[in-house]
């Protein structure tokens, strides 16, 4: 009943040949057909020659070719219809896959010059500060594992340490107790990952924290901005009397002596001192007195008919 049910055969493309050949590799080692594929099988030079196997021969060649030509099956309803015209005319599955190697994955001195490229790309790689620790390690990983497939020999151990030293300055302090306190050596990439997004979530949970609070902090400054301008009315306080309300920000506080800003009418430096003022009133009221005395003193001479300058 299994053998009746068609498998998910991946697709290949001109860009995918990497991936493409891991999971054919998968596909076609679970149909028991992997080992024709990669080691090939002899057949007999002619019927001749196939008519002197023993039963036991013949019953393994028969097998061979049977699952032989499944794998090439499988492999023909991989590719398009273009990448079809190159292999159309191989007549094991060993030989389609070697045509499709060689014209996808290039010939060695190929393979050394994109490994070159890779070596640069995976030495420039940095964490950017928007991007989380899963997101990162999965393009160092995606590279490292190009790498590999092109030849290049890379320890777990390489690339945890390539991880380490480019991630952003915020996790400087996680990265310094890793490996003071771990032996990368005795570590898989996963618990090393593992480690790092327990302490970004920690991260995060610190900085919603603080960002709730300058939230709270913003709310209540304003709120506080509003209950004080509600009681500045045309120029700001005035700080006459005893009883009048002080305000702490005396910005919009402008003097009725002077006409500035910025302090209240008692507290004027330019307005005269209060001894000063009394002496003044003082000599006005003195003044003002005498003035109504001789006016009074002429309205009576000129109604007794007397010249005026008699009580001059």
């Amino acid at each position: 009943m299994e053998n009746m049910i068609q498998p998910q055969i991946p697709r290949l493309t001109k860009t995918n040949y990497g991936n493409w050949s891991i999971q054919m590799k998968a596909l076609l080692g679970s149909q028991d057909c992997w080992d024709i594929v990669e080691k090939g099988y002899v057949e007999p030079e002619n019927a001749a020659a196939e008519e002197a196997l023993t039963n036991e021969e013949k019953r393994a060649l028969r097998d061979a070719r049977k699952r032989d030509k499944r794998a090439l099956y499988f492999i023909f309803q991989a590719v398009d219809e273009s990448t079809f015209e190159k292999i159309s005319e191989a007549t094991t599955a060993k030989q389609a896959w070697e045509i499709l190697q060689k014209s996808l994955q290039g010939v060695e001195k190929a393979k050394k010059v994109r490994l070159q490229s890779l070596r640069a790309e995976f030495e420039m790689l940095k964490m950017k500060n928007t991007e989380s620790i899963d997101d990162y390690v999965s393009r160092v990983k995606a590279v490292a594992n190009e790498m590999k497939r092109n030849g290049e020999t890379l320890g777990e151990v390489r690339v945890m340490e390539k991880i380490l030293r480019s991630l952003v300055r915020k996790f400087d302090y996680v990265v310094v107790a890793i490996e003071e306190s771990k032996d990368l050596s005795q570590m898989t990439i996963d618990e090393l990952v593992g480690s790092l997004q327990a302490h970004e979530q920690k991260m995060k949970l610190n900085e919603e924290t603080e960002n709730l609070e300058q939230v709270l902090q913003s709310k209540l400054h304003v709120n506080k901005g509003e209950a004080s301008s509600s009681y500045v009315r045309g120029r700001g306080f005035r700080g006459r009397g005893r009883g009048g309300f002080q305000q702490r920000n005396k910005f919009q506080v402008q003097c009725y002596n002077c006409n500035k800003y910025g302090h209240y009418s008692y507290e004027c430096r330019s307005a005269p001192k209060n001894e000063e003022r009394i002496h003044v009133a003082a000599a006005e009221e003195e003044n003002e007195e005498s003035h109504v005395n001789n006016t009074d003193k002429a309205l009576k001479l000129a109604n007794l008919g007397e010249p005026e300058d008699h009580w001059r």
